[in-house]
């Protein structure tokens, strides 16, 4: 269980990014669960008896867009997403931290804002009633609330690794 606390041999920077860790990881994972189960009962009813449930394409793309952030969120976790490793090593210690402060500050930043201007679009559908012209006629704000909450998620995560980044400089 301690193992899992670490990311790539670095202590999580507070339990708090552990829980929302885990959190995602499961929510990611009933997505792709459902992704799996729709889209192969989508495909041996069609197959098998000529029917479309008629939703599963609306659905899919909702948990395609969740899995993207959320997915993107666990890369960022994992350090494994933004990284050009040939060039960033050359650099000394120092300035990679430097640099990666700087870069997490500046990507926390832009997460921001993304968050708040879906989060702006959520709320104008709500307001404004919208549903999506579809079979289920979802209201709109429902799926779209994956956007800025994947956001900051994101977000979440960058913030996790800059003060990961800070304490190793502490620590030193």
């Amino acid at each position: 269980m301690a193992a899992k606390a670490f990311v790539k041999g670095v202590a999580p920077a507070a339990p708090f990014f552990n829980v929302v860790g885990r959190t995602v990881a499961l929510l990611t994972s009933l997505m792709l669960s459902a992704l799996v189960v729709l889209v192969t009962l989508e495909v041996l009813l069609r197959a098998a008896l000529g029917y479309s449930l008629g939703f599963v394409e609306e659905v899919t793309g909702y948990l395609v867009v969740g899995l993207t952030l959320f997915g993107a969120a666990m890369a960022v976790r994992a350090q494994s997403l933004f990284q050009v490793r040939v060039l960033f090593d050359a650099f000394p210690n120092e300035f990679k931290r430097v640099l990666g402060s700087l870069f997490a500050v500046l990507a926390i930043a832009i997460c921001a804002i993304l968050a708040w201007k879906t989060y702006e679009l959520v709320g104008s559908s709500f307001s404004r009633g919208k549903f999506a012209p579809t079979v289920l006629r979802t209201p709109l704000w429902v799926p779209q609330l994956l956007l800025p909450l994947g956001f900051v998620t994101i977000a979440v995560f960058i913030l996790e690794h800059l003060l990961i980044l800070l304490r190793s400089k502490q620590g030193e």
